[in-house]
């Protein structure tokens, strides 16, 4: 049995496009970046961190996968935001620009522990303030990271995008078949 370390809905409608069955967890775990990480390992260190708390809320005998997104824009990991001032300083920086989204996906057994990092490039039109302060009032921006979900009424801000688009969503779906496929998590079909 597979069990999905994390209750959202966007993952778990993305896990169920690739036919398997599982369960969902919670794992609740600090997101904070340590002063010196980078972006890769910060994004790896929260896939992680979600996986082996999910394995250890367990039977102790299934596969657990977590997965963390975030999005790094001229430097910076956009979180979450903490208010609408929050968000509306991080659409603006992607207003007009391009960042990078990263997805990590981690799976473990207890004994076992593997990942895949995976790196989209979004470029976003300009954004007006008005239109930004209309998003927010939508309700969706506030629980994503970067402040926006591609999957919504945020789709509409995405000029191109370079790489996995169910990874900006939140799970490389290709990616994530091939690293449980590799690990006898799933057979393949």
């Amino acid at each position: 049995m597979l069990i999905l370390a994390s209750q959202s809905p966007r993952r778990a409608e993305l896990l169920s496009q690739l036919g398997i069955k599982f369960s969902q967890s919670s794992a609740n775990i600090n997101e904070t970046p340590l002063p010196t990480e980078n972006p890769l390992d910060y994004v790896l260190r929260m896939a992680s961190e979600k996986s082996k708390l999910g394995w250890q809320n367990s039977a102790k005998n299934d596969w657990v996968l977590g997965a963390d997104t975030i999005v790094l824009a001229k430097g910076e990991i956009l979180g979450k935001p903490n208010d609408q001032a929050d968000s509306q300083r991080m659409l603006k920086t992607l207003s007009d620009s391009t960042h990078t989204v990263i997805t990590a996906v981690c799976i473990t057994n207890g004994e076992q522990q593997n990942s895949v990092i995976v790196e989209t490039l979004v470029t976003f039109g300009a954004l007006s303030s008005k239109l930004i302060d209309w998003y927010w009032q939508t309700g969706e921006p506030q629980d994503k990271a970067g402040s926006y979900g591609i999957q919504g009424l945020g789709g509409q801000f995405v000029k191109h995008i370079k790489g996995s688009y169910s990874a900006v969503v939140g799970l490389p779906l290709y990616e994530t078949k091939l690293l449980l496929t590799e690990n006898g998590v799933i057979n393949e079909c």
